[in-house]
């Protein structure tokens, strides 16, 4: 029998508990230039079939990452998808506000990360979130002072950063950690090496003012510390299988699946076609990428910080799911997590119709999809 599901321990309950960080940006009509009175008339695609929802919500961070969403919406693609179906887009610092917006009905699709995504669906008994699709693989760095720390078994005894406790990083941290043989307390981050919690818009004046010796993070913070003087250690891609990882999922409501499968679909078709031109298109992306975050933030990156960040993501409308899965086995081990059943946490249907009708292939769920 599957192990039963079960909540998350207290600290990541709690995290999740956070007040919503969202900041929602203007609302836009990507999807269409007609005049208000021609816009309200129907929603229509770009198939000319009428779509069931006025508008779509969709959150995702402000991270090369989520290029995806950046460009996609950036670009037009997504909303070219669409047609008259309002695009309105949310930017979050951190997925327990992004899944906490989800469940609030604040946004009905969300590009975030693998451990937000299991933490949602386990703490909701598996009635909140369904992943519906991939969007990228990697662009995660241990990066250290070079000065302090010279091989991987010189990180005894040091101050390592993670975004936060029990996120992706942190729990792959904690599980490498473990596979080396040393102990830390997953809760406190004491132990053989100090995980210290420090979030991504921090953490490079932390390592300027010598507080940390390194960090586990994804792009661009890493690449802002090699900036800084800081090496690059480790990437974590390689120590997966083809060196490939889940760093960002898509999500949608359950409630939203269900009552707009048309406009989850639309979405799905608008990502799947930002990733090809991504691929295709790798500086011409980056760069609208780089006006998405000065748009945001209200700068863009620098030439030494985006561009070797930009060439360890990989886009892919794969979810990886086999690796989520690992990632939920590390978050167990570790005591972040307890024992789950994550069957169910996939629907890819959509996405692979729409991956089988362009002649793609289709893509697995590792036995966690909907039955």
């Amino acid at each position: 029998m599957p192990a039963p599901r079960t909540t998350l321990r207290r600290s990541i309950a709690a995290a999740a508990a956070l007040p919503l960080l969202a900041v929602a940006l203007t609302a836009c009509g990507y999807g269409s230039e007609a005049k208000d009175d021609d816009t309200k008339k129907a929603n229509v695609s770009a198939g000319n079939k009428k779509l069931s929802a006025d508008t779509v919500k969709i959150g995702y961070f402000p991270n090369l990452t989520h290029a995806t969403a950046l460009v996609g919406i950036q670009e037009g693609i997504i909303a070219k998808e669409l047609g008259g179906t309002e695009v309105k887009p949310s930017t979050f610092n951190a997925g327990p506000s992004e899944i906490e917006a989800l469940n609030a009905g604040s946004i009905d699709i969300g590009f975030i990360g693998p451990s937000p995504s299991i933490n949602g669906f386990t703490k909701s008994k598996g009635k909140s979130l369904r992943i519906i699709g991939g969007s990228a693989s990697g662009g995660v760095k241990l990066v250290v002072n070079p000065k302090k720390i010279k091989t991987l078994d010189d990180l005894k005894g040091k101050k390592i950063a993670t975004p936060q406790l029990g996120n992706t990083q942190d729990v792959a941290f904690l599980n490498w950690i473990s596979e080396k043989g040393w102990k830390v307390d997953a809760q406190s981050g004491k132990g053989d090496v100090s995980v210290v919690r420090t979030d991504n818009k921090v953490t490079p004046d932390a390592y300027k003012s010598g507080s940390i010796d390194g960090a586990w993070v994804p792009e661009p913070t890493a690449s802002k510390l090699v900036a800084q003087g800081a090496k690059v250690l480790l990437d974590e891609s390689t120590l997966w299988p083809d060196n490939k990882f889940v760093i960002t999922n898509i999500i949608v409501s359950q409630k939203f699946l269900t009552e707009h499968r048309d406009v989850v679909e639309a979405v799905l078709r608008g990502s799947v076609n930002t990733n090809a031109w991504i691929n295709a298109n790798p500086d011409k992306a980056k760069a609208s990428a780089n006006t998405a975050l000065k748009t945001l933030s209200g700068k863009e990156l620098p030439a030494d910080v985006i561009d070797p960040a930009w060439k360890s993501i990989q886009f892919t409308d794969d979810p990886l799911a086999a690796t989520l899965d690992t990632e939920a086995k590390h978050a167990v081990k570790a005591g972040l997590l307890d024992r789950t059943d994550l069957t169910g946490i996939y629907d890819l249907k959509p996405l692979n119709k729409i991956l089988k009708a362009a002649g793609k292939p289709e893509v697995a769920d590792a036995g966690l999809g909907v039955k």
